[in-house]
Formats: structure tokens, C-alpha cells, sequence
């Protein structure tokens, strides 16, 4: 028997960021909890926090701080009591929390590739030299840069709403999301195009959603526990030590993903320099439980190769 389950008189409070997608994931959450105890939706209550990455966006976020941007109002609120869990996307979670807080649960991953999205065109190949191309993730703009020099990347920052108007003002020609927002949007009316991982590797746990909790909240944790999808949990944890052992943020091109195959883990992992110039990665194997282990194992190798000047530019 769960230990005082959430009612509508006392419900379980949600914390999430406003964004149409933030949203998405709360309420998923929610309706996951909702069906794994039986109980009515009012008995959770969604609380929408204003973070300084949603109200400062006429910078990149580089300039006013990295991953944190999007959590710290939020982890804020969990500590002081204001809210029980918080729901973020994972790609956008800093590697350690503060202190009290521990992430240890995961919603089941959706699909991991970026999105190639244009009004007219369906790849990058069909970019003509020069073409303007709006991100605003370092790691996408390396990555493009490494493949075409030519490019003329701009800042692009917004929801998804935002990114297909600057689209449709001719800001950019083409630009470029997640495909696991914009499934969890239902929003197949974007013209976009998966691309390959094998084309485009991916941020560090995009696609996931992690759930935060205070770290002696007992009912919390029962019910978390629930709804925990294991290996996302074994996937990420590789791309986490990985990205945590490359001293990962907002500030490093940096792309990574682990896939299971029977009872291994195999992991890819790439760092670049912000204006694409070279581009160093690696692709190891091992046995699932050995995942944190190769993920440091493989950052501390591609920081010997890429040696003392790589990271000059941080």
C-alpha cells in the first residue's frame, strides 16, 4: 500500500517549465502516475515555474550561464517544499544536482535523432553555399560546420512555434529540432526530416525525460519507482558519466548516445570545436553494467587525443 497517497484536496504538486513541450512532459508524467496507482488526475497538480532561459531569450545561452538556465528556479522550488517532483528534459540537466536532490527516474526515451526542418527542403545537401542556417545549440552549429564551412549559422533560440515563424519570415532556410519534441507534440505538420545518428550524433540524453525529487521524500520516492523505465536509465548513465568526465555545458560541443543490444551497451561520443574545425569521437562496447565506467573511460581518451589546446576557447 502506497504510503499517503496524493488527493485532490492534497495533491502531489508538478513542477515544470511553461513551454508547450514542458508541458508535454509534465502531463505525461502525470498521467503515467495517474494510471500506475489508480488514482484521478486531480489528485496531481501541475506548477508552472518561470526559469532565467525562458525569460532571457534575446541572448545565446552561452552568454548568460549554460544548463542551468533551465533548472534553477525549478530545483529552487523543489527544495523549499513549493513543489514534490520536477519534470525537465533531460538534454538540458546540468551532470550533478544540489544538494537534497537526487534524478534517478526516467520516462521511457523517444526517438533520439535531431530534425533537419525547412518550408522547401528535405537535407542539408540541398543547402546552397552561404545558406543561412539557424541553431541555437553549439553542438549543431559544430557539427554543421564541420560537414559545410560554408555555412552562415545564425542564433535561433524559441520553442517550436517560434522557430517555424522565424522560418516562414526567411530569418534562416532551414533549421533544427529534436524528433522526440515534436512527437510529443503530435506536431507532424512540421515539415521536418530525421537524420541519421550516424549523420548528426545527438546531445547527451535527448529524448529523455528525467524526473527530480527531494532525496528523503519516501511517497515520492515509492512512486517514482513506478514509473521508472530501466534502461533509460542504464543508457543514460553512460552518456552522463561521459558527459560529466568531458566537464559537459552549454559552453562544449559535445554529442553522445548509448543504445542496448542483448546484454551490452554500446556507446558512441563526440566533443568539437564550437566553429567545427575538427571534430574527435569514438565508439566503444561493454557489458551494460559496466556503462559509467566506459563513458569515463571513453571521455578521458578523447581528451588525451584532443590534447591541451583543443579547449582553448572555453
Amino acid at each position: 500500500m502506497m504510503h499517503r497517497p496524493p488527493t485532490p484536496s492534497n495533491p502531489l504538486k508538478i513542477g515544470t517549465r511553461g513551454s508547450p513541450l514542458a508541458l508535454a512532459q509534465a502531463n505525461e508524467t502525470l498521467n503515467r502516475l495517474a494510471r500506475a496507482f489508480d488514482l484521478p488526475c486531480e489528485a496531481f497538480q501541475i506548477v508552472v515555474i518561470k526559469t532565467t532561459g525562458d525569460v532571457v531569450q534575446d541572448r545565446p545561452l552561452k552568454e548568460i550561464g549554460g544548463k542551468g538556465l533551465f533548472t534553477k528556479e525549478i530545483e529552487e522550488d523543489l527544495l523549499a517544499g513549493r513543489i514534490d517532483i520536477a519534470v525537465h528534459s533531460m538534454k538540458d540537466m546540468p551532470v550533478d544536482q544540489p544538494a537534497g536532490l537526487l534524478l534517478d527516474t526516467y520516462l521511457p526515451r523517444e526517438d533520439v535523432r535531431d530534425a533537419f526542418v525547412s518550408t522547401d527542403k528535405s537535407a542539408l545537401t540541398e543547402l546552397a553555399e552561404g545558406a543561412v542556417v539557424g541553431t541555437s545549440s553549439l553542438r549543431r552549429k559544430a557539427q554543421l560546420l564541420n560537414r559545410r564551412p560554408d555555412l552562415n549559422v545564425v542564433e535561433f533560440r524559441g520553442n517550436v512555434q517560434t522557430r517555424l515563424k522565424k522560418l516562414s519570415q526567411g530569418v534562416a532556410e532551414c533549421t533544427f529540432l529534436a524528433m522526440a519534441g515534436l512527437n510529443r507534440l503530435g506536431r507532424s505538420d512540421v515539415p521536418a526530416t530525421p537524420i541519421a545518428v550516424t549523420d548528426m550524433l545527438p546531445a547527451v540524453a535527448q529524448g529523455a525525460i528525467g524526473i527530480e525529487r527531494r532525496s528523503f521524500d519516501i511517497r515520492t520516492a515509492e512512486m517514482l519507482e513506478a514509473i521508472h523505465d530501466g534502461e533509460t536509465g542504464q543508457r543514460l548513465a553512460a552518456e552522463r558519466a561521459f558527459l560529466a568526465a568531458l566537464d559537459g555545458s552549454c559552453e562544449t560541443p559535445i554529442a553522445g548516445l548509448a543504445v542496448l543490444q542483448g546484454g551490452n551497451l554500446h556507446l558512441r561520443g563526440e566533443v568539437l570545436r564550437p566553429d567545427g574545425s575538427e571534430a574527435i569521437n569514438d565508439a566503444r562496447s561493454c557489458v551494460i553494467a559496466d556503462g559509467p565506467d566506459l563513458g569515463r573511460a571513453m571521455a578521458e581518451d578523447l581528451l588525451a587525443r584532443a590534447g591541451a589546446g583543443f579547449f582553448d576557447w572555453r
